[in-house]
């Protein structure tokens, strides 16, 4: 336990001590508020040419269904969020695994004693943390001001639930690349490939019968994450996120193995 906190901390270290961890924060963050702002104004805007067409003004009981905070902010800004999360977090995984292969480190912590479980375990720990980090901070101001809209708390959550698991989905697509090559670029570039493959197959349901549909539908990343941002949890797409970690870590603990096998 105590050779994991301490390579927990390392990976800390390692992960604050560069740019791309503060600029993804901050690009994250600022995306996130400006899509939310700007559905916001779409809304506003809605009310507002309603209220002109009802001679000034109108109660909030008369509203009509289809003006909402639901569909016209809360599900188009997490749509987008989804989208755009596949851009940032491969700019952090790339560097996990693929940085310290390329100078030469991996070599002296696989050979240091520490089990290549333990080192797994860090890197994802440490990889995880940061995507709850990054939507957590990007979360509180649109989260605060969509509560007061009366969306509902248990709603806030599931979304933020799902997003979170989004990220960690993606997270884990990164890690595996990470852990496959020496080259940072080649990493990002194969998660941000990756991951937008799985991320909805709706492009080839041309080609597939709906049997392989069905099969595809449920590998997809955005056919799990969508029912959390209508506020629904499912255990299958819970189960589909863990299982998804679970066999990432299992194929960089492989790819750990053969490396340690064959020097």
């Amino acid at each position: 336990m105590t050779a994991l906190w301490a390579l927990i901390r390392k990976e800390c270290a390692v992960l604050f001590a560069s740019p791309i961890a503060y600029a993804v924060l901050t690009t994250v963050t600022v995306l996130t508020s400006i899509l939310f702002f700007e559905h916001l104004r779409l809304y506003n805007q809605q009310l507002f040419l309603y209220a002109s067409s009802n001679m000034g003004g109108f109660d909030s009981d008369s509203i009509p269904d289809y003006i909402n905070l639901r569909d016209t902010v809360f599900l188009p800004v997490m749509e987008q969020l989804g989208l755009t999360l596949l851009l940032p977090i491969p700019l952090v995984t790339m560097r996990v695994f693929a940085r310290e292969r390329a100078n030469g480190t991996d070599e002296l912590l696989l050979t240091s004693g520490v089990s290549p479980a333990q080192i797994v375990a860090a890197k994802f720990i440490v990889t995880y943390a940061f995507v709850v980090l990054m939507l957590g901070v990007s979360f509180i101001y649109p989260a605060s001001a969509i509560a007061r809209g009366g969306i509902g708390l248990g709603h806030l959550l599931s979304v933020f639930t799902g997003l979170v698991l989004l990220g960690v989905g993606i997270a884990s697509v990164g890690l595996v690349c990470s852990a496959l090559t020496r080259s940072q670029v080649l990493a990002a570039a194969t998660t941000v490939g990756f991951a937008y493959l799985f991320y909805d197959f709706g492009w080839a349901y041309g080609f597939l019968g709906p049997v392989a549909s069905g099969f595809f539908d449920g590998l997809a990343l955005h056919g799990h994450f969508a029912r959390f941002s209508e506020g629904r949890v499912a255990v299958i797409d819970l189960v589909y996120f863990v299982a998804l970690a679970v066999a990432a870590g299992g194929l960089v603990r492989a790819a750990l193995d053969w490396r340690r096998l064959t020097g």
